[in-house]
């Protein structure tokens, strides 16, 4: 099962509106878009290179943070993914697929941090 669906819908979305606004935001559109079919590739590395160049070009696009939080996420950094994820929600509260990945990756950390303090408790350590 893949939690994080949606990908490709956002590109419709975005793509016009960087575009509509400089060379730097046509650069950042064609990472994003390049970045995204990475991802879908399973191209990781790839994808979260060129989807972080996209989110230092367009900084206030939710689209690319929650897209680079995704490249993340599948390349395992949750903690890096997070605050992709929390960005684009910030930038736009109303990105559902932003607000489903956030939801997933805090549900995946506290899990984790709870199976570390369950291993720590076991061998006695203080915490």
């Amino acid at each position: 099962m893949r939690p994080f669906r949606g990908v490709r819908p956002y590109l419709v979305v975005l793509l016009p509106l960087l575009l509509s606004v400089g060379c730097a935001s046509f650069e950042a559109a064609r990472l994003y878009q390049s970045g995204t079919e990475a991802l879908d590739e399973g191209e990781v590395d790839r994808a979260i290179e060129e989807l972080g160049r996209a989110a230092e070009l367009a900084p206030d696009a939710s689209e690319v943070h929650n897209h680079l939080g995704l490249a993340l996420a599948a390349d395992g950094r949750e903690k890096a993914a997070l605050l992709e994820f929390q960005r684009a929600v910030e930038l736009d509260c109303e990105n559902d697929a932003a607000q489903a990945n956030l939801a997933v990756t805090r549900m995946r950390l506290g899990v984790q941090v709870e199976e570390r303090q369950a291993d720590a408790d076991s061998r006695g350590e203080e915490r």
